[in-house]
């Protein structure tokens, strides 16, 4: 269990929050096998008989069966038999039981609610190992909407966006209000970045200029720009320029 943040409610790996999910807890981050069990130890009798067969359905039909396969059809119950609290990691595991490749996954995504837009890209980084998805992150990080922008900003963007689309995703979530806490593997891909300092520096003018607050999330994304030594491990470099 992790701390909340201030002005956050507390979150788990099952997505049990009636706020935003922490960068740590949502599905995104959380090993498929844990995930399961951490959802498992939060539903109820009923709700728990349901996600194994839905489990299960996946798992032993995988694969497009006539015009919508069965996974799908559970996808569009979780919310309603799981709670909405716990929908997102159950949307999850279900697409993780049925192996969804990246074009299962895109039109899962291109059809569904946006609920179900949110839990494909919570999904990706379970089952798409190379940029083939990336499609998927640029469409949600072109909405208004901040939960699936925050979503989008997970561990396969971390891996996959170039940089110039990455700094301008970091730039999106000050504008809109996303907490760069959503953003994956942050301090690493801004590390040293004097490009992604110049854009945030420009910001900051043109927001005191008209008299606007700078987003305290702004200062904190600079200071991490800063060229100063990397933390061990750091991995170089942060994605082709454009």
């Amino acid at each position: 269990m992790t701390q909340p943040h201030a002005g956050h409610v507390t979150h788990d790996a099952a997505g049990a929050s009636a706020g935003q999910d922490s960068t740590d807890t949502t599905p995104a981050h959380v090993p498929p096998a844990d995930l399961r069990s951490a959802l498992s130890a939060h539903l109820g009798g009923a709700a728990r008989a349901w996600l194994d067969q839905a489990l299960d359905e996946a798992a032993a039909h995988p694969g497009a069966h006539g015009p919508i396969s069965v996974w799908e059809l559970r996808l569009a119950e979780a919310g309603r038999r799981c709670g909405p609290a716990h929908a997102d990691a159950a949307r999850v595991l279900i697409l993780h039981a049925a192996r969804a490749d990246a074009g299962a996954l895109t039109r899962v995504y291109f059809q569904g609610t946006a609920d179900e837009r949110r839990a494909v890209l919570h999904a990706l980084p379970h089952l798409v190992p190379g940029p083939d998805a990336l499609p998927l992150v640029e469409d949600a990080l072109r909405t208004n909407d901040t939960r699936l922008v925050a979503a989008a900003l997970g561990p396969y963007a971390a891996r996959h966006l170039d940089a110039h689309q990455w700094r301008h995703a970091v730039l999106k979530c000050l504008f809109t209000g996303v907490r760069v806490d959503d953003v994956a593997d942050l301090d690493r891909r801004a590390h040293a970045d004097g490009e992604l300092a110049r854009m945030l520096a420009d910001y900051a003018a043109e927001r005191t200029a008209a008299g606007r607050p700078v987003p305290e999330d702004l200062h904190r994304v600079l200071a991490l720009t800063e060229p100063g030594p990397s933390s061990p491990g750091t991995v170089h470099p942060h994605g082709k320029e454009s």
